[in-house]
């Protein structure tokens, strides 16, 4: 989204704010998240150190949920037929965007909030999100905003203490997020801190170590399968499981390798149990029922994640233009949202329906457009094939418009990312090649600059 430049409310100098005031969830979802995170309609001054949320109106907008919401900050003491003024063309917008079908009654008696609090609740509970869980993420939150003011390392460790009860997986998948977004929106000195405080979290917290270990666990399976390579047989997977010395270990290798676990992959564990001796038997049938739970619950999340990208395909196929829909959803594109695009499209071709392959046609178009390496990367790919240095040479030259300072720094990049992994062979021997191609590239570049 685009910053607009506003005055600081404190100090009255220009600054950058994603300023929003529309956020209509059915035609881009995206929208919700940057509402409920904080995202939009926020402030941090540099020049004054001002930070807080902006008095904007806003008109919050889910067809699915029939939910219309306004919300007019009092500071701005706008009378009523000021408002209607404001929410007049953003409630037709919203209007003019849906079908016909779509139109119902909720859109002619929006539900005015006195606070910002009670719409964000508002929409918290028809996610069915009660106000005791609201409650509980809110004492969350402010548990967070405490360890971020103090800077003693004695006293937060007292307040972790304090606080342990609430630390939990809720606790962290919230620090996580809170953590990304500081990150994405520039703001390093908090990002450190958070990262600085969670490594405290995770050594000084039940769940924390919890965790820990379960990551622990999960890169060490990973290896393991990554070290098996193309080889990895069912066999091969079973002997892995039953080596596990933790539930943790058994837990990581159906979370990575549930296609593996098929009816042939339980066939052959059963085969083992029958030849088993009654102690080892006794052992065996105990992998076998935490595979089989674990694997169930794998299942379960595969289901509701598939059946919320469906969801969320679906809605995107119901706007009059796919291709702008599309692209202004890209980022909630998740690799599950692809898969179900590409069976929808399978399903639509069965049946011969053309005008939904169409649709999904439109969507595909855009999604392989977003996915399309930039043409730096595309070329550097190929020269990664040449033979030799004289190779580079003919092909530098042969794409001489290319060969620029974006292009230069391109390869800085990936060098520093290949770089970054000393323990991975495959890395060490890309950031070879890569720095052949940067000193061959820097150098075309250094003559064209000196003329």
């Amino acid at each position: 989204m685009p910053q607009t430049q506003i005055s600081c409310p404190r100090c009255r100098q220009m600054i950058p704010a994603n300023v929003e005031q529309l956020f209509d969830v059915t035609y881009e979802p995206a929208s919700k998240q940057r509402l409920m995170s904080g995202q939009s309609n926020y402030a941090r001054c540099p020049h004054c150190g001002y930070e807080g949320r902006l008095a904007t109106p806003i008109v919050y907008h889910d067809n699915e949920k029939e939910l219309l919401l306004t919300f007019f900050p009092p500071e701005l003491g706008l009378p009523l037929n000021e408002q209607e003024k404001m929410i007049g063309p953003l409630i037709k917008q919203i209007v003019d965007r849906l079908p016909s079908e779509k139109r119902k009654g909720y859109l002619f008696s929006p539900q005015a909030n006195l606070t910002y609090e009670s719409m964000m609740e508002t929409i918290l509970n028809k996610d069915g999100i009660s106000s005791e869980m609201i409650k509980g993420q809110q004492e969350r939150v402010q548990f967070m905003e405490k360890l971020m003011q103090v800077t003693s390392k004695d006293v937060r460790l007292e307040l972790i203490k304090q606080n342990e009860r609430i630390i939990d997986e809720q606790f962290f998948a919230l620090f996580s997020r809170i953590a990304q977004n500081a990150m994405q929106s520039g703001q390093e000195p908090i990002a450190r801190a958070m990262i600085e405080i969670q490594t405290m979290l995770l050594e000084e917290t039940a769940y924390g170590r919890q965790l820990k270990e379960s990551v622990g666990e999960m890169e060490a399976a990973q290896q393991v399968l990554q070290e098996a390579g193309q080889s990895l047989t069912r066999e091969k997977l079973l002997d892995f499981v039953l080596e596990s010395k933790s539930d943790l270990r058994i837990r990581a290798y159906v979370s990575m390798a549930r296609a593996g676990m098929d009816y042939v992959f339980f066939q052959n564990l059963t085969d083992k149990i029958e030849k088993a001796s009654a102690e080892e038997k006794t052992k065996l049938e105990g992998v076998r029922e935490k595979l089989l739970f674990f694997t169930s619950e794998v299942d379960k999340q595969m289901e509701a994640r598939l059946k919320q990208a469906q969801k969320f395909v679906e809605t995107i196929l119901e706007q009059e233009d796919i291709e702008k829909a599309t692209q202004a959803n890209l980022e909630n594109f998740t690799q599950d949202a692809v898969e179900v695009v590409n069976q929808l499209l399978r399903q639509a071709s069965e049946k011969n329906d053309y005008t939904r392959m169409g649709k999904l046609q439109k969507m595909v178009q855009v999604l392989q457009s977003a996915s399309a390496p930039p043409p730096e990367v595309a070329f550097i790919e190929q020269l990664l094939q040449a033979p030799d240095e004289a190779g580079m040479e003919q092909m530098l030259t042969e794409n001489d418009a290319m060969v620029n300072q974006q292009f230069v720094d391109a390869l800085s990049g990936l060098i520093a990312q290949m770089e970054s992994q000393p323990d991975n062979p495959e890395a060490k021997d890309m950031a070879e090649k890569l720095t052949v191609i940067y000193r061959v590239a820097l150098k075309r570049v250094m003559k064209k600059n000196m003329g």
